[in-house]
């Protein structure tokens, strides 16, 4: 194991407190972790992530000095992606040149000005600098979990404690016990320098001149710093600070503002500032403070194994400081864009082959639906823009989403067998659904949870054709990122990935029509899934396509939707899948993971845990934490540990693989994807002691429970909205208590409670 890594899983240390709360739950919802080192990260990447999903600061040392690096979430350039013409090159030219063999064309229209074009992307916004090279050595740093608040001690007996506002758009730091100027100093990106700018591609970053801005003016005026930058066309942002110096004590606070035209009326930076001012340090604290001992009381576990354990925490805590319901969704590195010069990998755009999915996973049994929110309510923002690259690139009437968009939803281009995939909009209608379901919101579902889901079942009428068989097919098929951005990445069969969203849309566009009582509408959905054919499988389970078998190793698992996140192939539903689920993994592992990156490992452990495969899924997660991430936590890729469990030892930083890892945890803890909440249902044998409080099951139910020396203690159940509660017997008898009393029926192993809305019970042996 990278021993950087070991280091900090050795400090990030488990202390939660098994204090007796309540009758039925022990677990202390605030963690007393810590994410500790003995000096100050020298890169950007292992630096100390603070964040609200609006502003964000990085904490590290460079150059011998103290580096906040800021960012904020709509801090983009939004310049118009070239060559994109939908009007004249659309779909149906994208299939002649794919029949034609000139392919080549295609690349040069639209994936080509991704690679060579700096912008449309995410730009970072400058740093705070403060020279402590009079301080000396640091004694450590730490980040405390349960307040998200960083401390850096200096063995002079210095101490600065820092902090992003978990609601507010500042930042805050305090320096105390200190003997020499420390007045902050802000230093611009680079984005104008005599130097010739760079052209690296979009995984290294490209080079900030290539943006061609001005150069950005800061002011500085007694105790105040302020740096104004004009972007693109009207486009400028503005970072303050200000600061109260005294002999021995430095306190101040910083922010970040956009403005997209001149008539915006924002808030500046200066203008956040100067109100936080009035409130005080130690009143934004407060609120900031119960603002994180609220998010950590939504949920808790406890496993026995602490690589795993500490993993979750470090997850849920980058959650809560990239997700919010009144901000943008999170992109691939949310507010800790790349401060190393350059832009940000892959632009840091959003990319919806599997990044934003992935990257909300937890949100739904980790009992976060208001934070998830803020996903489902920029989709809806900008529905329309998608409805319109849907008729101008399809030609259909329904509902398609670009696989990378920026912070509006405009396509950005790319390899676009992924960028234009046919289905990326059914896998963001997936969201829909699992708030709906997780929520049990009929207001929701009325107006857009089945409006969206109809609407892509829409698009794939009227895209699709049939075959010679007389089976309904997509003219174009992929399955990201099989064979990459070649022409032999579209097939002309339909894939698994593709057919597997196609499938699912479908049914659950039946199931949901049929809850609204939209009879006509529900048959419709039906009538269309049965035009459509059945999987790819051979003797080694699940292919990526009717003519290519899984037989490569790569590392997005595109072929195995079907089975998750999806569920349509599920161990619940017979020997047949099982047996499908058996051969596919077995032929994953045994293909192997030269070619996997982070984000593959915490997809197998969910992929094993509903294959009920709990010593796979935790291999998987231990494989991801020990492997894949810095020490202080990010995901980054590539395989750090030089253990060989990758070929690709790259380091990128994004976030949906480490989102992932959470999801995959809670999935050996918890599942209820079949309407029937499952206990403890992939979890190692060795495994005799677990608990975990209220981890949010399918139809609004807040389960929580315990494991000890192998047995299930009890199961304490919150119904938010009433309704009937299925729970598969996880004791070893039927003789059943609930307290208060209530009347069990019995449909085989599984019991079932017909609960009311706010009802509290707890069952026991």
């Amino acid at each position: 194991m990278n021993h950087k890594i070991l280091c900090s899983l050795l400090i990030l240390c488990l202390l939660v407190s098994c204090k007796k709360k309540e009758k039925h739950i022990k677990l202390d919802h605030i963690p007393q972790y810590e994410l500790k080192f003995n000096q100050l990260a020298t890169s950007w990447d292992e630096a100390i992530p603070l964040g609200n999903a609006t502003v964000g600061a990085l904490i590290w040392e460079k150059n011998g000095k103290l580096r906040f690096s800021l960012d904020r979430s709509d801090l983009w350039d939004l310049r118009p992606m070239e060559n994109l013409n939908f009007k004249d090159y659309g779909f149906d030219w994208v299939k002649q040149q794919w029949e034609n063999n000139t392919y080549h064309k295609v690349q040069e229209r639209y994936d080509e000005p991704y690679d060579l074009l700096p912008a449309p992307s995410k730009i970072p916004g400058g740093s705070l600098e403060f020279d402590i090279s009079g301080l000396g050595e640091v004694a450590y740093v730490k980040l405390n979990l349960a307040t998200a608040i960083c401390e850096v001690k200096w063995k002079n007996g210095a101490v600065l404690k820092t902090f992003v506002h978990a609601t507010e758009p500042v930042g805050w730091y305090s320096f105390e016990n200190i003997n020499s100027d420390l007045d902050p100093t802000i230093i611009p990106p680079p984005y104008v320098s005599l130097q010739q700018a760079g052209t690296e591609d979009p995984v290294t970053g490209q080079d900030l001149r290539r943006l061609d801005y001005d150069g950005g003016r800061v002011t500085q005026k007694e105790y105040t710093i302020t740096y104004d930058q004009q972007g693109w066309e009207d486009f400028r942002f503005q970072v303050h600070t200000q600061w109260q110096p005294s002999p021995t004590h430095l306190k101040g606070s910083w922010s970040m503002s956009t403005k997209q035209n001149e008539g915006d009326t924002t808030e500046t930076a200066t203008q956040i500032v100067a109100n936080s001012l009035t409130t005080g340090i130690d009143s934004a604290m407060a609120s900031h403070t119960k603002w994180w001992h609220n998010f950590w009381k939504q949920s808790a576990i406890k496993v026995p194994d602490p690589i795993l354990q500490n993993q979750w925490y470090m997850e849920l805590y980058k959650f809560g400081s990239a997700a919010r319901q009144d901000a943008p969704p999170i992109s691939l590195q949310s507010v800790w864009t790349a401060d190393h010069g350059k832009l940000p990998p892959w632009k840091g755009d959003f990319h919806h082959d599997l990044n934003t999915q992935l990257s909300y996973w937890p949100a739904y049994t980790g009992n976060q639906l208001d934070l998830q929110k803020g996903f489902l309510d920029w989709m809806t923002t900008y529905k329309a823009t998608f409805k319109k690259y849907t008729k101008e690139f399809y030609g259909t009437n329904g509902l398609n989403v670009p696989g990378v968009t920026t912070l509006t939803g405009e396509p950005m281009g790319g390899w676009i067998q992924y960028s234009f995939g046919p289905t990326v909009g059914a896998w963001l209608g997936q969201h829909f659904y699992l708030h709906w379901r997780y929520s049990m919101d009929r207001d929701f579902l009325k107006e857009e949870a089945y409006p969206w889901i109809r609407d892509v079942a829409i698009h794939f009428d009227e895209l699709s054709e049939l075959d010679e068989t007389g089976q309904r097919k997509l003219p174009l098929s992929s399955s990201p990122e099989i064979r990459n951005n070649t022409r032999e990445a579209w097939f002309n069969d339909i894939t698994n990935f593709d057919l597997s969203l196609v499938r699912w849309t479908y049914t659950h566009a039946a199931e949901l029509a049929l809850e609204l009582g939209l009879t006509e509408e529900a048959n419709r959905w039906k009538a269309s899934l049965e035009e459509w054919p059945d999987f790819a499988v051979n003797e080694q389970g699940l292919m990526v396509a009717p003519s290519l078998p899984y037989q490569e190793s790569h590392r997005h698992l595109s072929h195995l939707m079907a089975i998750h996140p999806l569920g349509l192939i599920d161990v619940s539903n017979g020997e047949e899948d099982k047996e499908i689920i058996r051969k596919t993994i077995e032929n994953l592992d045994q293909v192997g993971t030269s070619q996997w990156v982070g984000y593959s490992f915490s997809w197998l452990a969910n992929l094993k845990a509903r294959a009920l495969d709990g010593e796979g899924a935790a291999k998987a997660l231990r494989d991801f934490a020990t492997a894949f991430v810095l020490p202080n936590s990010f995901h980054v890729n590539g395989d750090q540990s030089g253990t060989g469990k990758s070929n690709l030892i790259y380091r990128p930083f994004t976030l949906e693989g480490n989102f992932a890892f959470a999801a995959g945890l809670q999935e050996m803890l918890i599942q209820s994807h079949t309407g029937t909440v499952h206990i403890f249902p992939a979890i190692p044998k060795n495994w005799k002691d677990a608990e975990f409080s209220k981890l949010r099951a399918e139809g609004a139910f807040l389960v929580s429970s315990k494991l000890k020396s192998g047995n299930v203690k009890w199961v304490s159940v919150v119904s938010e909205k009433g309704g009937v509660f299925r729970l598969k017997n996880p004791f070893s008898t039927q003789q059943i208590t609930t307290e208060p009393k209530m009347e069990i029926q019995w449909e085989g192993d599984v019991m079932i409670l017909s609960m009311k809305p706010g009802q509290k019970i707890a069952i026991r042996p």
